[in-house]
């Protein structure tokens, strides 16, 4: 197997927040997985990115303020025709239900566990090149 390369946008208001984001995910969540991060701080910069730039995954941060990844994630569902798929980093498993509304392929509980956190970034890369070939 051949070693594919996946752009994924890390977003949060708070750089730390995205730090522990790439930390997390590492930049070869797979042994055939390389990714290289593009981030994001606000609503704007976050929308003009997945215009201007072919990303294959957004990982959001669900608490970041004053725009909460949930509704950009909900607003880039309903008005980018082949947004990439989404996943929301959230304060509360209970939150789940949120993700549910935006409409997120998955979520994932702060403080983000390294090991979950790149089996998910995998798992969801491994289906993007699966549906796109």
């Amino acid at each position: 197997m051949t070693d594919r390369s996946y752009t994924v946008l890390l977003y949060s208001d708070d750089p730390q927040v995205r730090e522990r984001m790439r930390s997390a995910i590492g930049t070869r969540p797979a042994k055939d997985l390389t990714v290289t991060f593009v981030e994001s701080s606000t609503y704007a910069e976050t929308v003009r990115t997945v215009d201007d730039t072919d990303v294959d995954l957004l990982v959001l941060d669900g608490e970041a303020t004053p725009a909460g990844g949930i509704g950009i994630a909900r607003q880039l569902k309903d008005e980018v025709s082949d947004a990439p798929p989404t996943i929301l980093v959230i304060a509360r498993a209970a939150d789940r239900w949120l993700a549910a509304y935006a409409r997120v392929e998955a979520t994932l509980v702060h403080p983000l566990d390294p090991v979950l956190t790149g089996r998910t970034v995998a798992e969801m890369l491994h289906q993007r090149a699966a549906l796109t070939g």
